[in-house]
């Protein structure tokens, strides 16, 4: 599990509720601020088509597991202690969130759509999920801005011996972000800026910084409780703001969602996580039986849940990710076949792969195999999302 999806947004929002329908774990849940403190860690999934159908065989995976040819792939979530309005300056967790925060690799902002709770996660009418949003976005960005306003002090103040480029003192300091020298230089002039903090004025440094956490903490919006009218209301209006433009939104029920799985592993449903719909398998009580049908409902509506959605988008729309599987055209002497499927950078090469695979494997590379054609590829080719991939090794 190479990627780690972080669970934010302010207090009795659902958080803590999407992370336990997308895990089925048991963190606790409640209608207060800071249910959760320390983060929770799960194991959730995402779907990829499986291959194995292609080559007349069953897969036997290790990690996660395969319903009717689609591939569940482990992925972590990590639901994040909530957040309040001043955390960059230590408020509420602010720093304790900050810090978790700063070891997912994209972000899922988790938004009480029905405007229900206000900036503090405390029961309100008539809220705007706009100003969560703002909010959170805010936040990030006072937190990199403060980052980056460390690495020009450091420009201006190390001893450079010899003439030393902006970019190479800030990619130090935001190193912990994940971003490089020549991104950073790159984000630059696309801003239009000079490569001299010395010309940068106060709004340079803070659009610097909003792009800098935009391209290395990417974000899809959940908007939760999408299954009341108030929500829905507010959904015309928020994502037809031109303000929001450069979010994805995907429509949730956190709800729906452990309610379908629960009654799937009671026996009493049929469900596949994120399907658009569902079989009833029991006799039920005509109050929960209805409920069932105001689920299905919204489901039909909406396309599902919305949570395997979001956590889909989240890695391969937002970080652009691919799945690939290591293994042959045929099962194993021992009958397994297709155990593993992966989650990697777009434009990983089948090296990189190696590598990722085992060091071992890496520093031993000879050459690797496209499954499906038969050809054989170098060390450089870049790999597509659902490649299966033979890798030849000397180790």
């Amino acid at each position: 599990m190479s990627y780690r999806i972080g669970l934010v947004g302010k207090p009795s929002v659902g958080k803590s509720t999407f992370f336990n329908a997308a895990t089925m774990n048991d963190v606790p849940e409640g209608a207060y601020p800071f249910t959760t403190i320390d983060p929770s860690v799960g194991e959730a999934y995402v779907r990829v088509e499986c291959a194995a159908p292609e080559f007349g065989h069953t897969c036997t995976p290790n990690h996660g597991y395969c319903a009717d040819g689609v591939r569940f792939v482990p992925t972590k979530l990590v639901d994040v202690a909530g957040l309040v309005p001043g955390a960059h300056e230590g408020k509420g967790l602010g720093n304790q969130f900050l810090s978790d925060l700063n070891e997912t690799d994209v972000l899922v902002h988790v938004v009480d759509f029905t405007g229900e709770t206000d900036l503090e996660g405390e029961p309100t009418d008539d809220h705007d999920p706009r100003e969560d949003i703002d909010f959170l976005e805010n936040e990030l960005d006072m937190w990199y801005l403060d980052v980056l306003e460390k690495g020009i002090d450091r420009y201006h103040t190390g001893y450079h011996g010899a003439e030393r480029d902006i970019e190479t003192d800030l990619a130090e300091q935001l190193s912990a972000f994940g971003i490089t020298e020549d991104e950073i230089k790159q984000v630059i002039l696309a801003l239009d800026l000079a490569l001299d903090p010395d010309t940068w004025d106060a709004a340079d440094r803070e659009a610097l910084a909003r792009e800098i956490r935009i391209r290395t903490k990417p974000m899809v919006v959940a908007a939760n409780k999408m299954d009341t009218g108030a929500a829905q209301d507010n959904w015309e209006r928020v994502t037809a703001d031109p303000d929001y433009d450069h979010l994805t939104f995907v429509p949730v029920s956190a709800h729906a969602e452990k309610a379908l799985k629960q009654g799937d592993e009671r026996g009493v449903l049929e469900y596949r996580p994120g399907d658009r719909d569902f079989e009833v398998t029991a006799d039920l009580p005509e109050k929960k039986a209805a409920g069932l049908e105001r689920i299905r409902a919204f489901v039909d509506a909406y396309g599902g849940t919305g949570v395997q959605e979001v956590l889909e988008t989240a890695l391969f729309e937002e970080l652009g990710a691919i799945a690939v599987f290591p293994g042959a055209s045929s099962p194993q002497d021992d009958g397994t076949f297709l155990q593993d499927c992966f989650v990697l950078p777009d434009g990983s090469t089948a090296e990189d792969f190696a590598y990722f695979l085992h060091s071992d494997i890496g520093d031993g590379f000879l050459h690797a195999h496209d499954v499906r054609s038969g050809r054989q590829v170098g060390a450089d080719a870049e790999l597509d999302h659902r490649d299966v991939i033979e890798i030849t090794t000397t180790n």
